[in-house]
């Protein structure tokens, strides 16, 4: 083997090894995640390798320590934060420390259970024209009852 085959070998192998890699950061369609590629990963983790069907999206909310809000489908959210040893799930107000597999566990059904609720439906419905709501009042009140 020359010189010359070997190194064109080992730029061979380079490629295959880091051709994954690439495809994975530029293939999510949230900017984060293309940035910071280890949170795809533990979105994959907690969810599931098709996690863009329910994520709107990801938003990096704090740099120290480094916190994602991770926006679902249903208007609901959780957080994900970074230590240095593990990542921190918040879901529904409560910690999972992903280090360990029943918390994992735990925040992958806190995170299902969220899912399950269902679209938020708006309080009122809107008004077409943005015309005022008006109350409709009787023309004639009802006589009093002794």
């Amino acid at each position: 083997m020359t010189k010359q085959e070997l190194i064109d070998k080992i730029k061979k192998l380079a490629k295959a090894k880091y051709a994954k890699q690439i495809k994975y950061v530029s293939g999510s369609k949230f900017n984060v995640v293309s940035q910071f590629p280890i949170v795809g990963d533990v979105l994959v983790d907690l969810m599931t390798d098709q996690y863009e069907i329910f994520v709107t999206d990801v938003e990096w909310v704090a740099p120290k320590p480094t916190t994602f809000r991770v926006m679902l489908g249903n208007s609901e959210y959780f957080f994900l934060t970074y230590t240095n040893k593990s990542w921190i799930a918040q879901v529904e107000g409560k910690n999972f420390y992903l280090l360990n597999l029943n918390e994992k566990e735990d925040a992958m059904n806190s995170i299902s259970r969220v899912l399950r609720y269902g679209k938020t439906k708006p309080e009122t419905e809107p008004v077409p024209n943005n015309e005022v709501p008006t109350e409709e009042v009787p023309e004639e009140l009802p006589p009093a009852e002794a």
